[in-house]
């Protein structure tokens, strides 16, 4: 069975290039536009990844990731968290994040490196 990604971001562009990198590695993906969008798919689907934008409308990141952790079906889920090239650290912003990429930067080099990390064992390219 095929893993499974959930996208979320406002920014259409981001969202887009997040999405295709997945599917490109044979994730089924999903995706949202904001948190509670997020929130109400989880409902339906069981991602074993969540990408997410720290600073969106209605919930943000961070409020979804609460969420996220004080439930025990969703609370082991992997979260890597967008940021801002500007963030100084959305670790140190977001410590319940498993990774951090940037958007000013190569997002597929920056996802290689953070996905890896958390699947080791090899993905279909």
């Amino acid at each position: 069975m095929p893993r499974m990604a959930l996208v979320v971001d406002d920014s259409m562009l981001i969202r887009h290039s997040v999405c295709r990198y997945f599917e490109q590695r044979g994730f089924l993906v999903e995706s949202a536009t904001n948190g509670m969008e997020a929130l109400q798919m989880l409902r339906h689907i069981t991602p074993n990844i969540i990408v997410t934008d720290l600073q969106m409308p209605k919930l943000t990141g961070s409020q979804l990731i609460t969420i996220l952790k004080s439930r025990p079906d969703t609370a082991r889920l992997p979260i890597i968290v967008v940021a801002g090239k500007n963030s100084v650290s959305a670790l140190t912003e977001e410590p319940r994040a498993d990774d951090v990429i940037y958007k000013d930067i190569d997002i597929n080099e920056q996802l290689d490196r953070a996905v890896s990390a958390i699947f080791p064992e090899k993905f279909v390219l």
